[in-house]
């Protein structure tokens, strides 16, 4: 009988582990501007308790190119940056993704990343 529960604690264990959760703070849409550079904001939870939050690398990706993130001064959990949007181009997808270490049990600090969903930024002309 162990033997049939074993598959389901294994896939629950791992369920486990990818617990990032964004909350994209940014609007759908922005009006076109001169440097055409629109910015991006996200806040990250993890209810992973052994993440290391000192050692996240966030960066939002654009067409597959990663730009860093800094974090928002005096607020906990919230990264901004920008995203280059062309002229003639009217919208763009974009992702957040967050590199990280955790602790691991009689181990080193371990690699680990989690992305958002795919947004789309829409630029508006005026």
């Amino acid at each position: 009988m162990l033997k049939k529960f074993l598959p389901l604690v294994s896939v629950l264990l791992l369920a486990g582990c990818t617990t990032g959760q964004f909350t994209r703070l940014t609007p759908n849409q922005q009006p076109r501007n001169p440097d055409n550079l629109y910015p991006v904001e996200v806040a990250f939870d993890s209810k992973q308790q052994a993440l290391r939050w000192d050692s996240i690398k966030p960066f939002v990706i654009v067409n597959g190119q990663p730009t860093p993130l800094r974090q928002v001064p005096m607020v906990d959990n919230r990264w901004e940056g920008l995203v280059s949007v062309p002229p003639g181009v009217s919208s763009v997808n974009y992702r957040f993704k967050f590199d990280y270490l955790y602790n691991a049990f009689g181990k080193v600090p371990q690699p680990n990343s989690e992305s958002s969903r795919t947004y789309t930024l829409k630029v508006v002309d005026q």
